[in-house]
Order: structure tokens, then sequence, then C-alpha cells
């Protein structure tokens, strides 16, 4: 249910509170503004006060911030602000808890106006005829209103291919988000959309960000943020779809339908769309546009296969596997840049003191880790010789002439879309497009073998339509 009084127009509105509800859905405590002045604003027709959580005939509960409709992820609590018993969504909570009685403060009032209209991209870059080819459909399906996806290999240069679409939409005075499950890419992605915008302040938006709240014209956001957008963008670029969480948590997706506006753009990006996509592509039923070659036009590293027999008793033991060991030793005198890739946080320690005296550099990093960004920093700055890790950096990182080994490739973390995002880790670079990938197993699985199929169809493709040196 919505509530909003008349619009009094002769009410003098703060653009400060314009600005930060805007294409939003918040609670009151996200609001830096008093309850008196919010209250006001409401009043006199500038803001909505939406339920948060609805409950229908059937005495059935909905989440109107997350589109939760799970009634087991609901509870119930003795609430201070009603004085009754209030339900909440578990779904969400990690956006602030909201309540039956907690409402969701929209804007009503006069739209902000943005005058992007003069912007010009600052890039004197080239595109590769595969990347030319998709940035010339995004910026016909920006003119349509439409959706598109763009199925590129690791290393494409997906990034470039959205620079002339961004600033076309930013021309005609859109508002454009570029949306993804984690929050490493937006770190990586903001500074280099800041620098060939320079006119505009672009704003990374992830949990604990400071300026979250603020308007942007071009925002970079993780896909929980935008649960607190709505009706907010003309242009959505989803990044990764295929990776978790987005890809299994309907919440996100309903998130992301929920930030765009009703007449807006959404364009899809992806390495590794999964069976269902490639499908719909086969049926045509979304338009597409494929990029078998990375930008730089040389092969994708094909993942090779060594067998290390059963690596885990090993580890228990304190042994670490001869290959793994063999491999690491060719290139430490090289000072080659190493990422090891492990199924488990629990060995990544053990693992950690035992290659020690053979490497003295390295780090261990995980999605929990409190110091991650600090570790992918000092591995980008060559403060590392070796990063262990786990599949939180599959994606959405490049480290310039980087090897990269999975050990325990056999195991069901590593499906086929993970292990080709590892390998694409490999050779991203122009002035490094070589390298090696090697999988570590103690028995081949059918998603090691598609992940390689997967890679080597791509070249061959690339090769057919001429897009390889």
């Amino acid at each position: 249910m919505l509530l909003t009084p008349p619009l009094n127009s002769a009410y003098p509105f703060n653009p400060q509170l314009q600005a930060t509800l805007q294409g939003k859905a918040l609670l009151l405590n996200e609001l830096p503004f008093s309850e008196e002045e919010i209250q006001a604003h409401y009043e006199n027709g500038y803001c909505s006060y939406m339920q948060g959580i609805e409950k229908n005939a059937r005495n059935k509960y909905s989440c109107k911030r997350c589109g939760n409709e799970n009634q087991q992820l609901f509870a119930s609590f003795p609430c201070a602000r009603c004085q009754e018993t209030c339900t909440y969504c578990r779904n969400c909570i990690m956006m602030g808890r909201i309540s039956e009685c907690t409402p969701l403060i929209t804007w009503n009032g006069p739209k902000l106006i943005q005058e992007t209209s003069e912007i010009a991209l600052q890039w004197s870059g080239t595109l590769s005829p595969g990347q030319q080819e998709a940035s010339d459909k995004m910026e016909a399906i920006i003119e349509d209103q439409s959706e598109l996806l763009i199925w590129a290999v690791c290393g494409a240069g997906k990034t470039e291919i959205l620079f002339k679409g961004i600033e076309k939409a930013l021309k005609q005075n859109q508002r454009v988000c570029i949306a993804t499950p984690r929050t490493d890419v937006v770190l990586e992605l903001a500074p280099r959309l800041q620098e060939v915008f320079p006119d505009i302040k672009v704003l990374p938006v992830y949990g604990g960000s400071e300026d979250r709240h603020l308007y942007s014209p071009l925002t970079i956001s993780t896909t929980h943020q935008l649960f607190r957008f709505q009706q907010a963008f003309d242009l959505v670029i989803l990044d990764e779809m295929d990776a978790f969480p987005y890809s299994v948590d309907t919440s996100l997706q309903y998130a992301v339908q929920k930030a765009r506006k009703e007449h807006s753009t959404l364009i899809y990006l992806t390495a590794t769309p999964d069976k269902a996509w490639q499908e719909k592509c086969r049926q045509k039923k979304i338009p597409f546009v494929t990029i078998p070659a990375r930008f730089h036009q040389y092969p994708l590293p094909v993942p090779s296969f060594q067998w290390c027999g059963n690596w885990e008793k090993g580890l228990s033991k304190e042994k670490l596997p001869a290959p793994l060991i063999k491999w690491i030793h060719e290139r430490v005198p090289e000072k080659k840049p190493i990422l090891l890739f492990v199924p488990k946080i629990y060995y990544m320690e053990k693992i950690k003191t035992l290659l020690q005296p053979i490497i003295s550099s390295l780090e261990a990093v995980h999605a929990e880790d409190p110091n991650r960004k600090e570790k992918v920093q000092k591995m980008r700055d060559k403060k590392v010789d070796l990063l262990i890790t786990t599949t939180i950096l599959e994606r959405g990182v490049t480290f310039p002439n980087v090897d990269v080994a999975v050990l325990g490739a056999e195991n069901p973390i590593f499906t086929e879309s993970a292990l080709v995002q590892i390998s694409g880790r490999v050779g991203r670079k122009k002035e490094f497009p070589g390298g090696t990938i090697t999988f570590f197993h103690y028995g081949k699985t059918n998603s090691m073998v598609s992940a390689r199929k997967q890679i080597m169809k791509s070249n061959k493709e690339a090769r057919e339509r001429g897009m390889l040196r």
C-alpha cells in the first residue's frame, strides 16, 4: 500500500533529500534527515510511505524490498516501535531490518534534472572487430529500449565494449547502472569508468561504501545494493550474470528488475552463460552477440591436466603433491606471479605454511578475509609472488603475466563455469598474452573436460571468423 498526500508545489522541498531518494526506496534510519523533515515532505506530497511487509487476504507475507514470498523466511518479534508482535523479512536482513511497521520511503516530487548531454567519452583506444560488433549492437538496443546478451570470452575487453553505449545513454540524459555480484568487480570498474568519464562522478556502491546514498548518473553497484533502488535506471548493465550468488538467488534477480524503469534497457554480460541461456540463444529468444576472441587477438590459454594423487591425504600428513611443487619451482627463478586456487578455506593456511620454504612472498585470501582488498592489491602491486585463493577470485580481477593452477580441480565447487573463469585469469594483457593454466587433480571430472572443450571451441570459432592473429 502506497500513501501519498496531494503535492503542495509551494512547499520549499530539500534538494538533498530529493537527490538521496530519487529512484530509491529506503528505510527511515537509512536517511540522514530528521523524522520531522521527512514527515513534512510527506505531508506536502513530496515523499511516499510504502508498507515494507505486506500481508494478503490469505495471511501470506511479501517483502516489498527484496520480493521474498517464502513464508519460512519471515519471522516475528515483540516490536518496541509499534508495541505489537511484528513480522520482518529474514531474507534481506543484512540490509537492515524491514518489518510490518517500518515503511519504505520514496520520492514523489519533481524529478532531479540530470544534465549529462554534454558529456564526452575520454578514451583514445580502438576496438577489435568483435568488440565493435558488440558495441554497435548495444547502441542499437539502447535506442529500442530492449534486452541484449553479450557473450564474450574472458579477456574479450567487455568494459571497453560498454563505453560508447554508456556515452550514448548519458548524452540522452539517461541514468546508468553497472551491476555485478561481487564487490571486487565494483572496486576494479569504478576507477576505469571514472577515467573515461571525468566530467561526472562515477559512484561505486557496495556494502559499507560511504557515498552509497548519493545520486549519480553512472552508478556501479553490487546486485545486493540494488534492493535499495526502485524505478531508478534507464540502462542496467548486468555484469557476470552467471556468477554466484546472483545466478541462484531469485531475490537478487528481482532487485535488478525493480531497479529498472518501466521503459529501459538491460544488457547481460557473461563469458560463461549456463545451459538455459545457451538454449535461449540457440532458439533466438533473446538478441545476442558472441565474441570468441580476446581484444588482443591471441588465443585463450588451454588448460592442461596434471594428476597429483590423493593430495588431501598428503596434506593431512603435511605434504604437498610433488607435481605442484615442481610446477612452482619452475616459476620461482623467473619471478613469475602465481595464482593458486584451492577448494576449501580449511586448506589455505596449511598450504601457505608448506609453501613458505619454496616461495617466501605469498598470501592467502578468501571471501570472509578482513584484509581481502589489501591482499589483492598487494598482488596487483607485485608485492606478492603467490596468492592462494578460493573461487572468490575466479572472475573480475586481472594480474599481468600470471600463471594459474587449481589444486583439487576435481572438487564439485569447481564447476565448468568456474574453471573457464579461472582459466580466463591467464594471458589477459596484450603485453603478456600467454601463460599457463594447470588443473592438478585426483581424477578428471566432466566439468574439467567441458571447460577445456569450451575454451578450445571459442579458439576454433575465433580462427574461423578471422579474429586471431
